[in-house]
């Protein structure tokens, strides 16, 4: 899964780089035609006077939003036209020079926008391109490579199901029973037949031990008072016997 960092223009900069509120309404994509990473974008982008923004920037490693979603951007060259004021733009990283590293913030890109479309429940038709508002041939690599290719990539993204509740319990119930069934490794052997035999631990209700099991932090809390007992009882004992010994000691003398 992506990592998203957030790192948000100084709101003394809205009115240049974000100067309206609005609810966005689609996908805008970019390539930043430059080699710098999403998080240097970003803080270009933040810090210059220029009125220019856009709310994420996506390398091979991260997505890094500058933005609010809430406010718009001046990235797609149509004053305020739809693409600016509705548009959620996203610039994606080392499109200069493509290669492995631009491959890798693609796919990123990709991902982002899938998650975005969940979010708002929007289709793919919700993917635009910087070129549909003003002509200007961008995102410009990813064109050269196929729109179409990159809206499968999103698709792809979008049809991949999450883990639900009940699969997630039925595979961690599956796995807990491979770790259940497990033996012991040779190297834990004479640790755990000490803690069987001196009654440290005693494995589950059924008695089976289950040494690859995970174990919880009541069982922990179960083992630490049986052993806090049994120290408890040891020291008691060897206190009684010291002071049966003193008192021995202290006794008088007999006289014959």
């Amino acid at each position: 899964m992506i990592k998203i960092r957030k790192q948000l223009c100084p709101e003394s900069k809205y009115c240049l780089k974000c100067s309206y509120t609005r609810t966005p309404s689609r996908i805008v994509v970019h390539n930043t035609a430059s080699d710098a990473p999403a998080l240097n974008e970003i803080t270009y982008m933040a810090n210059n006077g220029y009125e220019v923004s856009c709310h994420y920037a996506v390398d091979e490693k991260e997505a890094v939003r500058g933005l609010p979603l809430d406010r718009n951007a001046w990235a797609s060259g149509d004053g305020h036209g739809e693409g600016n004021m509705e548009g959620i733009h996203i610039e994606i990283c080392w499109s200069k020079s493509g290669g492995e590293r631009f491959e890798k913030a693609e796919r990123n890109a990709a991902e982002l926008i899938a998650q975005l479309l969940k979010q708002y429940g929007w289709g793919l038709d919700k993917v635009t391109k910087h070129q549909d508002y003003d002509g200007k041939y961008c995102p410009h690599r990813t064109l050269d490579l196929g729109w179409q290719r990159f809206l499968n990539m999103i698709q792809q993204e979008m049809e991949e199901e999450a883990v639900t509740y009940e699969q997630w319990k039925e595979y961690q119930e599956k796995y807990e029973k491979e770790q259940a069934a497990k033996q012991t490794s040779k190297w834990a052997q004479p640790a755990v037949a000490y803690c069987m035999e001196n009654g440290l631990m005693s494995g589950d209700k059924e008695g089976a031990f289950r040494p690859q099991a995970e174990i919880t932090r009541q069982e922990v809390a179960q083992v630490a008072m049986d052993l806090h007992e049994k120290l408890k009882k040891r020291w008691i004992s060897r206190i009684e016997r010291k002071s049966a010994k003193r008192d021995r000691l202290k006794e008088p003398a007999l006289n014959f």
